[in-house]
Order: C-alpha cells, then sequence, then structure tokens
C-alpha cells in the first residue's frame, strides 16, 4: 500500500466522532475507506482476531468493506475522513505512526469547514492528499526509504530484485525481506507487483497503449504474464478493466 500514489475519487466525509470509554460495536462490511486520527482517547479495533490501537501516536487506515469490533478504552474524539478511491488499498485496518500530530489535526479541521460547499472541492482534495503525502511519508522506515524510491522510479524494470533493493538500503537481503514484510504486512515482491498493477491500471484507463505494451511498460515479463497477474489481483482482464473504466477512446 502506498497512500502517496492513491488516486482520490471522492471524500465523502469530515466527521469527529464522539466515543465513550466501554463502547462497543461491530462495523460490517465498511461502505467506503475511512482515515481515523485521535483528538484525545484510545479505540482499540479488532479485525480477525488482531487488535489495533488508534491513540494520540497513531493514525488509523480503515479498509472498504471491512468487518471489525470497536472498543472504547478510554473516552475521547476521533476526526475520521471517509473516502474512496481508484485502486485497492488495503483489506486489513492499517496502523500508522505519526509525528506531525498537529498539522494533520488542523488539515482535519480546515477540510470539516471546506466540505459544506461543493465550490471547496479542489481545496479539499489538495488537502487530503497532503495529509496521504505526510502519513506516508512518517510511516516509512528510515532503512526502507531507499528501497521505496526505487521501487517508485524503477518498477518496470524486470530485473529489479530483493537482493537489488537490499543492496539500496545497505542491509542484508534477509533483513531486508524481514523488516519489509513486518511493516507493511507483504512481501517486497508483492509491493512491487501492486505498484506495477496500479500504474498498468492507470494506462488501461487512458486507453492510449496495447496491452502488450502496457505489459512492458510496467515490468511484467509478457502480456500473458501480465494478463494473468492482473486477473489473479483483480478478478478481471486488463481488456474488461479498460472497457470498464477508460477514461476516453482515440
Amino acid at each position: 500500500m502506498d497512500l502517496k500514489s492513491a488516486t482520490v475519487t471522492v471524500i465523502d466525509q469530515a466527521i469527529s466522532v464522539y466515543s465513550p470509554k466501554g463502547r462497543y460495536e461491530k462495523m460490517q462490511n465498511r461502505r467506503c475507506y475511512g482515515l481515523s486520527l485521535c483528538l484525545d482517547g484510545q479505540i482499540t479495533y479488532t479485525q480477525n482476531g488482531v487488535e489495533y490501537v488508534s491513540n494520540e501516536n497513531t493514525a488509523i487506515l480503515l479498509p472498504k468493506g471491512g468487518t471489525y469490533l470497536i472498543h472504547g478504552d478510554r473516552t475521547g474524539h476521533f476526526p475520521v475522513i471517509n473516502f474512496d478511491c481508484m485502486e485497492h488499498l488495503c483489506d486489513k485496518i492499517t496502523v500508522l505512526p505519526i509525528q506531525n500530530r498537529e498539522q494533520l489535526l488542523s488539515d482535519f479541521e480546515m477540510m470539516k469547514r471546506l466540505i459544506r460547499f461543493d465550490e471547496n472541492r479542489a481545496q479539499i482534495f489538495s488537502i487530503f492528499y497532503a495529509m496521504l503525502h505526510t502519513l506516508s511519508s512518517e510511516s516509512t522506515p528510515h532503512e526502507l526509504k531507499n528501497a521505496i524510491r526505487r521501487i517508485k522510479s524503477d518498477y518496470s524494470d524486470p530485473s529489479l530484485t530483493n537482493e537489488r533493493l537490499a543492496r539500496e538500503c545497505n542491509i542484508s537481503e534477509v533483513y531486508f525481506r524481514k523488516l519489509f514484510t513486518k511493516h507493511f504486512k507483504i512481501s517486497p515482491k508483492q509491493f512491487v507487483i501492486n505498484v506495477r498493477l496500479q500504474r498498468a491500471k492507470e494506462l488501461l484507463c487512458e486507453g492510449a497503449l496495447t496491452i502488450t505494451a502496457i505489459a512492458d511498460a510496467c515490468g511484467f515479463s509478457s502480456a500473458y504474464h501480465f494478463c494473468r497477474i492482473f486477473k489473479d489481483h483483480t478478478g478481471t482482464t486488463p481488456s474488461e478493466y479498460r472497457k470498464a473504466n477508460q477514461i476516453f477512446k482515440l
């Protein structure tokens, strides 16, 4: 998951949720993604037996379609932004450590004031993209930042290996895989595939390149390999995705 490259399509709400101590609720099939901050208090989310704590040191990304339990540990207020985006961000609740908390809360308050009026849409999106960029930058461990930069610049290179990425970080390949998987909850290989698929989706929507050209541009070894991976991850073929999402036709 890379918040910096998310293509936000809808910002539905910016609301502050009051959560009393002892609160217990079940969320089923969440209708959109949610970004939750903490002004004060504490909440524990439980999804598939795993607990995720929301407090003043963290932001929480809530998955679209997710089902989870909510427990109020301490009474408090939790600013929440409900949104949707073009790509799939996550299936699990994601905890994002934060450093610039006051700026994030200030940005939220600005969004909450602006969201009342449709003519502020561009400014609202600009503020939210800045928040996502900040969270993405703050949440990546220092040891992995060089690898993330290399993946973003060289994702089209089929020879982008764990060994090469580990060298970029000046750490062993074994430690690189362990640290990467611990932080991002997916392997480096899967992360690279996700970046390639996201770029492929953008090119499919633009409609200018053939499937073979997109496969080559995104680092897949062949059009067959691209089509197989794409369908495995999205449930649809590249051609079907293009037909449903193409921005314009030449």
